[in-house]
């Protein structure tokens, strides 16, 4: 794990996703300033993200055939390159055209990263290299997701874009430290052997239902925030701001933790993803059963979230990596990248929904309802798995 190519994978991890999270808030902004509407201005999160999840259902094949070193390269430039579009124009077309590029982009920056932490780390400290990989991941967001929104508003938003254009391009150099092939493959010759359903179902469930009530929360809460003068708090968008923040740096806790306990006692079965569900559930339901009266409940449910939602990315990616083998890495980080994604969007878009129906607490019951109903799938061992353990 100190080797050169472990560091060179977090270090351009760092330097990818502060990229992608400087740039995520402030397109939709850019957008917006050039006349979008507010739907068309959304939308180019919804190109980006639809193009990195079909992009990534791809990648396993496309390492087979370029290796991971050139994957994470190509990745890295087209998720950086082409941003430098948007600092001359804000035309809809462009837009959309480079959110298509950049997604597929990101899509091999996700599958290639996640994917070469399992091959290059030892599999006994496999749990502490995944804390550290979202650790890479989840430090640039707690940074720039909201830094960047100031950034463009405070600043010349032209040189806002172009930093977010030059960060993923500064990784190509360390990307050169990497293996040329995965380090599984040692006869040149890696598994097309698909992973079983019943190998997959039970993380790649836990993983969708939880990103989807963590991006639900995240999407809904500067939406629907405390009223102005809570006390010891500014106000609903102060509230909102923080609160996001801590949902943040509740995930990088919880990432860190279940990694730790992952290789120190090695829990048998999905214990750590159950009990994320739990924590997500939990807090989930504080913000929406106490949020309206309270501020710092809204912090409290917030970390919750992050902390479980944190603790289920390790284990479901641990899961998936071990039900996998060394030969088929690249498809296991397939699905639980595309489990992240698509559940991130999809979450944000129901409980959104349910927001403008209903309420905001019921959108944040829901999601905790949701993590609990799928609690009997997540504790499922593949039939392999289970004969072994009995």
């Amino acid at each position: 794990m100190r080797s050169g190519p472990f560091v060179a994978v977090l270090a351009a991890t760092v330097l990818a996703f502060g990229g992608y999270a400087l740039m995520l808030p402030v397109v939709p902004l850019h957008a917006a300033a050039g006349g979008a509407s507010p739907a068309a201005a959304g939308a180019t999160t919804g190109v980006f993200m639809a193009s990195t999840v079909a992009a990534q259902l791809t990648v396993p094949a496309v390492l087979r055939r370029i290796g991971p070193r050139a994957g994470l390269v190509v990745g890295v430039l087209a998720l950086g390159a082409p941003a430098v579009l948007m600092v001359v124009t804000a035309a809809l077309p462009v837009l959309f055209a480079v959110a298509v590029v950049r997604g597929l982009g990101f899509g091999l920056v996700t599958v290639t990263g996640a994917a070469l932490v399992a091959d290059l780390a030892p599999p006994a400290r496999r749990g502490r290299a995944t804390g550290l990989y979202g650790l890479a991941v989840g430090l640039p967001q707690l940074a720039l997701l909201s830094g960047g929104v100031w950034a463009y508003e405070a600043l010349d938003g032209a040189w806002v874009l172009l930093a977010g254009a030059l960060l993923p391009v500064a990784a190509a150099p360390a990307c050169w430290r990497l293996p040329g092939r995965s380090v599984a493959a040692t006869d040149g010759t890696p598994s097309r052997r698909a992973l079983p359903a019943d190998a997959v179902t039970g993380p790649w469930t836990a993983m969708v239902v939880s990103a989807a009530a963590a991006g639900g929360v995240i999407t809904v809460l500067p939406l629907w925030t405390p009223a102005p003068g809570t006390p010891g708090l500014a106000g609903g968008t102060v509230v909102a701001a923080v609160a996001l923040a801590v949902l943040t740096a509740g995930q990088l806790l919880g990432r860190g933790i279940s990694g730790e306990i992952a290789d120190r006692a090695r829990p048998a079965g999905p214990v750590i993803t159950l009990v994320g569900l739990g924590v997500v559930a939990l807090g989930a339901a504080v913000v929406g059963l106490g949020g309206t009266s309270a501020g710092w409940v809204v912090l409290a449910g917030a970390g919750l979230v992050g902390l479980g939602f944190g603790a289920v990315q390790n284990d479901t990616l641990l899961s998936l990596f071990a039900r996998a083998g060394p030969e088929r890495s690249s498809t296991a980080s397939t699905w639980w990248n595309t489990a992240y994604d698509a559940g991130t969007g999809l979450g944000a878009a129901a409980l959104a929904a349910v927001l403008g129906g209903l309420s905001g607490a019921a959108a944040f019951v829901i999601a905790a309802g949701a993590c609990l109903l799928v609690a009997p799938i997540a504790a499922r061992r593949p039939r392999r798995e289970g004969t072994r353990a009995r």
